[in-house]
């Protein structure tokens, strides 16, 4: 009896610090997919200035050099651009992709739909660099966030734990 009670309350404790745990993931995972993000605007502003190559061939070359989340969103939009405009495909890929973003960086994403496919060189390229200020904008933002949350619920999640199994005992 004393075994199987031990064993509840060791599972309630590791289930505890596991949730804090991967709530306290979404800060850092937000902080590293916009790092990522303005990588690939980077690369896209680069390759747009120098190549001259389509978007949906520097989107599809861009979604292979970036992580499973982030490399989604240019791959979808790539595909999208066959059936519809730049902009309707890059808000669609926005819209439907599973990141760690939040509402306002989807935003600051999808404004550069706008523009995206309609102006010349100068233009979108002058987008892109908007895209990326705001962007770094809210890298600071969340890095700040990250120090302070991510720390937090770790300790909540094995604080929480410990308390449940303190009532319980």
């Amino acid at each position: 009896m004393i075994v199987v009670k031990t064993f509840f309350l060791l599972g309630i404790f590791i289930i505890s610090t596991y949730i804090g745990i991967t709530i306290s993931k979404k800060y850092s995972s937000r902080v590293k997919e916009l790092k990522e993000l303005l990588s690939a605007l980077n690369m896209f502003e680069e390759k747009i200035k120098f190549t001259y190559e389509p978007i949906p061939d520097v989107f599809f070359e861009i979604s292979q050099n970036c992580s499973a989340n982030i490399g989604k969103i240019f791959e979808e939009s790539s595909y999208n651009m066959k059936m519809m405009s730049a902009g309707l495909a890059w808000e669609k890929a926005i819209d439907e992709s599973n990141t760690k973003l939040t509402k306002d960086d989807k935003e600051i994403l999808r404004n550069l739909a706008k523009m995206l496919g309609k102006t010349d060189l100068d233009g979108q390229v002058s987008e892109i660099r908007l895209t990326k200020k705001f962007l770094e904008t809210k890298l600071q933002d969340a890095q700040l966030e990250k120090s302070k949350n991510e720390k937090l619920f770790k300790t909540l999640g094995v604080t929480c734990g410990l308390a449940i199994v303190i009532i319980l005992v």
